[in-house]
């Protein structure tokens, strides 16, 4: 059975969490992406809660979470620290972590800077679903066309005038052009919508929500212009030293395949999981693929490789 708790974090602001299964099983932290909260989960959770400890926050400026409207809230070292100060709060030292879409990013940069505890690594797996590492998206964002024509509208979410442009729209247009290059409209249930759209219409919270975009360093360079690579993609980057797990949807058409490439050189065991058939929402479009996935890697021993999920018979 899901609770829900309001966390008041060191950070300053206050978060709204799912908590699901044993209180004394192996902790999982799940972060979601845009434009969701923890109902991204809705699916995993009757899979997985009978083994593990879940915990789904509401990222800052998602669903029932504080909102900041200042764009310098929402720099990936706040999101970080938002990540650690929950697990703080709970009393959680090590965990294991999973993240979706913006989640992912969040997970990668906490990896990558994860402090440890008296007992070892606070990160002890990393779960990553359609999320790209940063050196391998930024790369992708200015060497592939492809990616790069399927990143633009990161640019428009940027525009300070997207909200009106919302506004103007209605969130139920929104909520239509926010899916329905992903996913059959008619799969989402009507009234997993409205818990959307309620979501979205609080007053604050498109702008948090679009403030991840506008926080970020990620340089979208237009369709065709020259631009550098930048420095930091060039030199040596901190390489992940806890295994990882990276699941993929193979018909997102936002992240492309591509973003699987050179993950061995940045980590130092990886397992790379393909879900054909499956677009970027898997954790709701395929829950089942995704937690056979997860399961053995969060609960067994590590192998490394790079293998399909098949769809059960």
């Amino acid at each position: 059975m899901t609770e829900f708790r309001k966390i008041s974090l060191a950070t300053g602001v206050s978060l709204n969490v799912a908590l699901a299964g044993p209180e004394d099983a192996p902790p999982v932290i799940l972060l979601h992406g845009f434009p969701e909260s923890h109902r991204t989960w809705r699916g995993l959770v009757p899979l997985l809660e009978d083994r593990f400890r879940l915990v789904m926050p509401d990222q800052r400026g998602f669903g029932g979470s504080d909102a900041p409207q200042e764009v310098d809230a929402y720099r990936i070292d706040r999101i970080v620290a938002d990540l650690f100060s929950l697990a703080d709060a709970l009393g959680i030292g090590g965990f294991a972590l999973v993240g979706h879409d913006w989640g992912g990013a969040a997970a990668w940069a906490a990896a990558i800077k994860a402090p440890r505890s008296e007992s070892g690594p606070r990160i002890e797996r990393l779960a990553i679903i359609n999320a790209p590492h940063p050196v391998v998206f930024q790369k992708g964002l200015i060497e592939d066309a492809d990616q790069r024509a399927a990143s633009q509208y990161i640019t428009a979410f940027r525009n300070p005038e997207f909200e009106a442009a919302v506004a103007a729209m209605g969130f139920d247009a929104f909520f239509d052009k926010s899916f329905k290059r992903h996913i059959d409209l008619a799969r989402i249930d009507p009234t997993e919508r409205a818990a959307y759209i309620a979501e979205w219409s609080k007053p604050g919270t498109l702008t948090g929500m679009l403030n991840w975009y506008r926080a970020s360093q990620l340089v979208i360079p237009p369709p065709g212009a020259a631009v550098p690579i930048p420095e930091w993609v060039l030199g040596d980057f901190p390489k992940i030293h806890v295994p990882v797990q990276v699941i993929w949807g193979m018909e997102d058409i936002a992240l492309l395949p591509m973003q699987l490439d050179g993950l061995d050189r940045l980590i130092d065991e990886v397992e790379i999981v393909r879900l054909p058939g499956v677009g970027h929402f898997a954790p709701w479009e395929a829950p089942v693929e995704v937690a056979a996935a997860l399961v053995p890697f969060l609960g067994a021993p590590f192998l490394v490789g790079d293998r399909e999920a098949k769809r059960p018979a």
